[in-house]
């Protein structure tokens, strides 16, 4: 047996992959969340439903053609471990493993199958550089690797770097987020279907930021996935 097999067994030993929900041992196969727990998730189930309760946080602020999320993010949900880890924790590979989660149901969708390109939201150069990946990037490419569609990091790009939104309220949410976002290239998305992705939507004020940006230079058909949502 090499050596790295037999390292990598004792790390498995000694460091047995948890699922991040329930806490118990991952089986052969199993990646983040035992099969019990995926199935358990409190998914949204809105990728085909028009005016739905997440687009009407948007409906008349800004223009879009559909929003949709993979599943409800509640503080009190063992689930929460998911996204908390994506953002803090060094998880990369988790937003890479939902992304193709949530690819396997949106492949089937009317709404959010078929489209252009992926646009991950962009993190300033500084705070990219900091954390050393873009969680939305990662979620772009879990969800590209499943449904064959390109992923766009660079043209929607974050030209202000704000601060967190994490503990600001409702209001210092909009606020923090206006005017920060700017397209490169306008013509690149002219007449092209899009699909805005995020890790969790809250108010919304990020997203709008980012339509509204697009919207201003370009005729685009921007759709909306996060792989969480807020209730």
């Amino acid at each position: 047996m090499k050596l790295k097999t037999v390292i990598k067994h004792l790390v498995a030993l000694f460091y047995p992959d948890m699922c991040l929900a329930c806490e118990q041992l991952l089986l052969s196969g199993e990646q983040y969340l035992c099969s019990d727990c995926l199935l358990r998730m409190p998914r949204t189930q809105l990728h085909d439903i028009p005016n739905n309760h997440l687009e009407q946080r948007f409906a008349g602020k800004v223009r879009f053609d559909g929003v949709t999320a993979f599943y409800y993010y509640n503080q009190e949900s063992p689930f929460q471990n998911i996204i908390h880890k994506l953002k803090y924790r060094q998880g990369k590979h988790i937003g890479y493993i939902m992304g193709q989660y949530a690819a396997a149901e949106l492949a089937d969708s009317v709404r959010f199958a078929h489209f252009d390109a992926l646009v991950p939201v962009p993190l300033h150069p500084n705070k990219l550089k900091r954390r050393g990946y873009n969680q939305s990037a990662v979620i772009a490419e879990g969800l590209s690797a499943f449904m064959k569609i390109p992923v766009d990091e660079t043209n929607l790009y974050r030209k202000i770097e704000n601060p967190t939104q994490t503990k600001k309220t409702a209001i210092e949410r909009w606020k923090n987020t206006e005017g920060i976002f700017a397209v490169h290239h306008p013509e690149a998305y002219t007449d092209k279907r899009l699909l805005l992705i995020d890790d969790v939507l809250t108010t919304g004020a990020t997203i709008t930021a980012c339509l509204q940006a697009i919207n201003a230079v370009c005729n685009a058909r921007v759709s909306v996935f996060t792989v969480a949502a807020v209730p």
